[in-house]
């Protein structure tokens, strides 16, 4: 007769208990126990509990393999959840198995899980209906989110604005839309918005830094000419002399171009695809030197610059915002984070078992992301929905950008260094995006080198790994990436776990900061781009910007969406310990480690800016896509 201690840890979750009879049955490579009840004095398997139970059985059953744990009706209780963390079996000779879960198991049934050191070539999870197990998530994640929109809805009807389809009659009371709401940076933004260095620093440290790229050659459609922009430069330097030190950058929404708008309360909205032309000056200031607002040139399209009159040029400049919030929320942030992600998290489940090693490697990196965007489908994007009543493209222009956005990213746009290249931005000063951004990847890519390298020794090794080929080519077929070897293995890993968590948090979390003033950050425009200089005022660009009702409905969005829940999860940060090995926590502490030295020299230089960035801080960015 053989005793075998077992160990099994419920979670420290909201209704994680069960009133259900649990039973075992252990599984070795010298046979099997039978299925034995776990069931000690007094209640069992509450929230946080680690109970542990003696399984007898009639010989050693030799080393673990797996463990099936049995979820039955007892009594008249009713059918519950479990969330079932880990199970360790401790053998009669001292050896112990971990067997991680970290899983909801809901209504009856058996779990299997295999021994959390090996990988054997089998599937654990297999279909998408598997994932319903993690109910407890979604309805936790709904509630916050709705108490969180009732609570700003409320504040704006005290005020009496959310019903409201006038416009803004100044500027002055805009900042009554929540007040109670500002942070640091939306104060700032508020005092800076018309500037034009703050411009040209929110293509570097705003909430999409993605898209500024070098220029060497002004575009046939854009003829700026050296004259036109002669006093942005006085008389030390020209254009081409400019351009040829690397100092000018451009920034093009083409993909805007044809897009369908919308109509909000039966009045057209408004859009175009504009170009910009900006300056690094020798005060490291990124400036605006020349805007075009449609595509195509011609004398109904004029290019608006630095010099013409305050009005005009503030005016070419909210076009161009505008634009960026499209751009920005559909791709950059809906596009290659959320939906992305999602099909790397959906790979993963299918293709992966829980015990291969890349899936516990990125499995924490998932989290919460199929509840967010199954939120976000259901609620924001719906037909009627946010994207109807207070955007310019409404939802069927939205769909038909994520389209063209779909064909239009590239992988190696999604790899951080890659990126910088090939937009020839690395040697801009104050990018602090790609300053931050570039210390993490590298920290990533040497967490995730590491744990690649114990499981795999050579190419062959990746190739020759069904289960992983299976998740790629799913990747591959859902995405845009194909086969790899160990190296471009390890690289896209870091792309992962990069995109779903750094890059996420830095088009994220910033987006009510730099919204909030609404004039910054506009999602609509009622009235057709202007086709002249020298007509714009205060009074008709109050008529042009969106209505009070449409930046209600919008900034209580924002404000939900760029706050971190409470059931929060920092990056490095694994409490489900799905890796058991010794060698791979080493490289976990040594990542946590990393991230510890960035996040100090984060806070350290933000202490000497005017205006902190703090999105991409280690401290404060999300291990996965949770808002």
């Amino acid at each position: 007769m053989a005793t075998y201690k077992v160990q099994v840890a419920t979670g420290d979750y909201m209704l994680a208990g069960t009133y259900s009879r649990i039973s075992i049955i252990l599984v070795g490579t010298r046979g099997e126990s039978t299925k034995q009840r776990l069931d000690n004095l007094g209640k069992d398997f509450v929230r946080g509990a680690v109970d542990e139970y003696q399984v007898s059985v009639e010989e050693d059953l030799g080393p673990l393999l797996l463990i099936r744990l049995h979820k039955e009706r007892y009594l008249f209780f009713p059918e519950d959840s479990w969330f079932c963390s880990y199970v360790r079996v401790t053998s009669p000779q001292g050896e112990t198995w971990h067997f991680p879960s970290y899983q909801w198991l809901e209504g009856y049934g058996i779990l299997t899980l295999r021994e959390g050191t090996g990988w054997p070539r089998c599937h654990n999870v297999s279909k998408v209906e598997d994932l319903n197990a993690n109910s407890q998530y979604l309805f936790s994640m709904t509630t916050v989110f709705a108490m969180r929109a009732v609570k700003s809805e409320f504040e704006l009807r005290l005020k009496g604005f959310s019903s409201l389809r006038d416009s803004w009659q100044n500027l002055e009371d805009l900042r009554k839309v929540f007040w109670f709401n500002k942070t640091p940076v939306s104060e700032y933004v508020t005092e800076h918005w018309m500037e034009d260095d703050f411009f040209g620093y929110q293509y570097l440290n705003g909430v999409n830094p993605v898209m500024i790229q070098k220029c060497t050659k002004i575009p046939d459609n854009f003829p700026v000419t050296p004259e036109m922009v002669a006093g942005c430069f006085g008389t030390s330097t020209t254009l081409q002399e400019e351009m040829q030190k690397g100092n000018i950058f451009i920034v093009d929404y083409k993909i805007l171009d044809g897009i369908p708008t919308c109509e909000i309360e039966r009045k057209p909205q408004y859009i175009t695809a504009p170009l910009c032309l900006l300056h690094l000056n020798p005060d490291g200031k990124m400036m605006p030197l020349a805007i075009q607002l449609k595509q195509t040139p011609g004398s109904g399209n004029p290019i608006f610059l630095p010099t013409d009159r305050k009005w005009d040029w503030t005016l070419a400049k909210i076009w161009v915002r505008l634009a960026n919030f499209h751009v920005h929320e559909v791709n950059t942030h809906l596009l290659e984070a959320h939906f992305l992600g999602e099909v790397y998290a959906m790979a993963t489940l299918r293709q992966l078992p829980m015990c291969h090693p890349i899936y516990k490697l990125l499995i924490p990196h998932t989290r919460y992301i199929f509840h967010i965007n199954t939120l976000a489908r259901t609620n924001l994007l719906k037909a009627g929905g946010l994207l109807d009543t207070s955007t310019a493209t409404g939802r069927d222009g939205m769909l038909q950008l994520l389209a063209r956005g779909t064909q239009a990213t590239k992988y190696s746009s999604l790899c951080l260094p890659d990126d910088l290249e090939e937009r020839g931005v690395t040697n801009i000063p104050n990018y602090y995006y790609r300053d931050d951004g570039m210390k993490i990847w590298t920290a990533i890519d040497k967490y995730v080198s590491g744990i690649v390298g114990v499981y795999y020794k050579s190419d062959s090794e990746v190739k020759n790994d069904p289960e992983l080929q299976a998740w790629i080519h799913e990747i591959f077929t859902e995405a845009f990436l194909g086969r790899a070897s160990s190296a471009e293995l390890a690289k896209f890993l870091t792309m992962i776990i990069f995109c779903c968590s750094v890059r996420h948090a830095a088009v994220n979390s910033g987006q009510f900061d730099f919204a909030a003033w609404m004039p910054n950050t506009p999602a609509t425009l009622r009235q057709p781009p202007p086709k002249v200089k020298g007509t714009a005022t205060l009074e008709s660009i109050l008529d042009t910007l969106p209505d009070i009702s449409s930046t209600c409905a919008l900034l209580v969005v924002l404000s939900v969406v760029s706050n971190e829940l409470a059931d929060l999860r920092r990056l490095g940060h694994y409490p489900d310990e799905h890796f058991s090995e010794e060698e791979p926590k080493r490289h976990m502490a040594a990542f946590q480690a990393s991230l510890a030295v960035i996040s100090k020299e984060i806070e350290e230089r933000n202490w000497a800016l005017p205006l902190a960035y703090n999105y991409m801080n280690p401290a404060v960015v999300e291990n996965s896509i949770t808002v």
